[in-house]
């Protein structure tokens, strides 16, 4: 566990007038932090309601839905983590899904107020910000004593590619403050006479994290387990470690008990609960970081403006590393001047963090190693801990965002000790601030891109849909929902958040059992009805239909209990535009004619 200076030496008392200087460094660094994180979604701020992120409207419409649906179960008394509202007539586990039933709640009078598009916006951009300030605040109260070594450290962790490709859409990937919290909480562990009240502050966080997060909670904890094994057993901090140990123990089987507690419903539904699954619907060789990622330059960057991005990442939310050379040669040579600089105590810190950043840099290359886009058959250690439970869950990819705080501490641990003791030439000083701008300046982040969605339509607005639905009732939008077609659940979060009541859909966008081998999937296993709608959507021409064609798409209807079919003048496709006439003429031909309400083509369904 590093070290603050405090704790090494002794409080350092502040004068009045530094006093105040820190103060004002801390109203920059917020503002600074605030500023960014309306530059990077400023795109979206042009109109809440109608913009979308580019190349993830889909996950930006299942989380406005998740705010929409939390707040709905919180005001009605409903299970926040299982529901029928979509999958029907299965239903969704949400334990096993991002279901962020802390933003949910917390939020739930915003979104009531001005809708889930907005609740979304605020969360993604107070997200970027208070993990800014959340880093800064843990390093300049803990680990170095320059406000400016903390500014750069925790301005550079928030604003990393990694968490500016996850502000496309990913609210949970994005809530960066719960790490450094996680990190001081498990700290103050140590403290002789205080493993109760601690342990239970910090089971309350761990489950806090859990239920907005509960990969990257999995990966913090991964994160911190190497690092304090790694820093325990150095030589130079053993016997610190063995008094520390007993306090530290009782402290963590408190936390325990208390996440375990609070946890006890959401992980029986997780691990045993229905619609439970095992693995994830993604391909952990095609979700693994390229080894050429790590030198490569973000496409929402200044370097990426300039035309120096790639697309070495699976796709654009998921750009994890993309470090760039330069920095990458900057960290490094911080570490060597760390080091050489450091007593042996402090060296342990450093090897902790080396081993860290090394460790998941390798197991985020996946099963195999891919380099500059290309596959080898060079097997990976991922490939052996990939099966493990839980871990059969998690994208390796990711894994390379437990690099970007290693070198933001490295970044502040530098600036620190350039600040307590600087160069004897002002050549070298130059030097190191030159080296800073050269590999920071090209990451800058850029706006994420946005373009218009298609509007929700009136028929759903005006609360038309309950002259045609019964309470409870089911509805399907046609192409039927699923995540490249998101249109149902944003129907959905807007009859919620508006109290219109409750319709219910077939399919949606979510991760449930179904996939090969026992594995989960994205959506459910596709049925004739869904598969015809998607072929015309996508092709723009009719399928052919036969008697035997109308047999299953009449059973499917049945089996879902659909009262109503509705297909809009303008559908949202999240990855190509949608053909309307094609989906238009090939439901007449299933169907029937249609009538025309509002703006939107339904067919009634009767009962079957």
């Amino acid at each position: 566990m590093p070290t603050s200076p405090s704790l090494a030496t002794g409080p350092v008392p502040a004068s009045p007038p530094r006093a105040g200087r820190d103060r004002r460094a801390d109203l920059l660094v917020v503002l600074a932090a605030l500023a960014l994180a309306v530059w990077v979604t400023s795109g979206l701020w042009r109109d809440p309601n109608v913009r979308t992120v580019t190349v993830n409207s889909s996950d930006q419409a299942l989380f406005e839905w998740l705010l929409a649906f939390g707040g709905n179960a919180l005001t009605h008394g409903e299970n926040p983590l299982f529901t029928h509202l979509i999958n029907v007539p299965d239903g969704v586990n949400l334990a096993v899904n991002t279901s962020i039933t802390v933003y949910a709640v917390v939020f739930a009078p915003l979104t009531y107020l001005v809708g889930p598009p907005v609740t979304f916006l605020v969360i993604l951009t107070l997200n970027l910000a208070a993990t800014a300030i959340a880093w800064y605040w843990l390093l300049s109260r803990q680990f170095v004593r320059s406000r400016l070594a903390a500014a750069v450290g925790g301005l550079f962790i928030a604003y990393s590619p990694g968490m500016v490709s996850h502000a496309n859409a990913h609210l949970n990937w994005t809530a960066g403050w719960l790490v450094p919290l996680l990190i001081w909480r498990l700290f103050a562990l140590r403290r002789p006479g205080h493993w109760l009240r601690d342990g239970i502050v910090l089971g309350v966080l761990v489950a806090v994290a859990f239920s907005i997060a509960a990969e990257g909670l999995f990966f913090t904890a991964l994160a911190l387990g190497v690092f304090v094994a790694v820093w325990a057993l150095h030589p130079a901090r053993r016997a610190e470690a063995r008094v520390a140990l007993p306090n530290f123990l009782r402290g963590l089987a408190v936390t325990a008990v208390v996440a375990g507690a609070l946890l006890a419903y959401p992980l029986w539904l997780h691990f045993a609960g229905p619609q439970r699954f095992h693995g994830t619907g993604f391909d952990p060789v095609i979700h693994s970081e390229d080894i050429a990622a790590f030198g490569a330059f973000p496409r929402r960057s200044l370097a990426g403006e300039a035309g120096l991005g790639t697309s070495l990442a699976p796709n654009p939310t998921e750009e994890n590393s993309f470090f760039g050379i330069p920095l990458l040669l900057l960290t490094v040579l911080c570490f060597v001047t760390l080091w050489r600089r450091a007593d042996p105590p402090r060296r342990a810190t450093l090897w902790g963090l080396g081993v860290l950043a090394v460790v998941f840099t390798v197991l985020s290359w996946g099963p195999v190693a891919k380099f500059d886009g290309d596959r080898t058959d060079v097997p990976m250690p991922f490939d052996l801990l990939g099966h493990l439970p839980v871990v059969n869950a998690a994208l390796p990819a990711r894994l390379a965002l437990v690099v970007a705080p290693v070198i933001g501490l490295l970044l502040a641990y530098t600036v620190d000790g350039l600040r307590t003791r600087p160069p004897r030439h002002r050549s070298t000083e130059l030097a190191w601030a030159l080296g800073f701008a050269v590999a920071l300046a090209p990451l800058l982040p850029t706006p994420l891109l946005t373009s218009e969605r298609e509007p929700i339509p009136r028929f759903v607005t005006a609360g038309t849909w309950r002259q045609y639905v019964s309470p409870g009732g089911v509805l399907t939008p046609v192409p039927v929902t699923v995540d490249i077609y998101p249109d149902g659940q944003r129907w959905q979060a807007y009859a919620l958040a508006h109290r219109q009541g409750e319709f219910r859909i077939p399919a949606g966008f979510f991760l449930g059992p179904g996939g090969p081998d026992g594995r989960g999937r994205i959506g459910p296993v596709p049925r004739t009805f869904s598969a015809l709608m998607d072929q015309a959507g996508r092709t723009g021409l009719v399928p052919i239909i036969t008697d035997g064609t109308l047999r299953e798409v009449r059973a499917d209807l049945a089996y879902w209990k659909v009262e109503a079919v509705v297909l809009p003048d303008r559908v949202h496709g999240a990855k190509f535009d949608v053909d309307e006439e094609a989906v238009r003429r090939t439901a007449t031909a299933l169907l029937g004619e249609p009538q025309r309400v509002d703006d939107v083509w339904l067919w009634r369904v009767p009962p079957m």
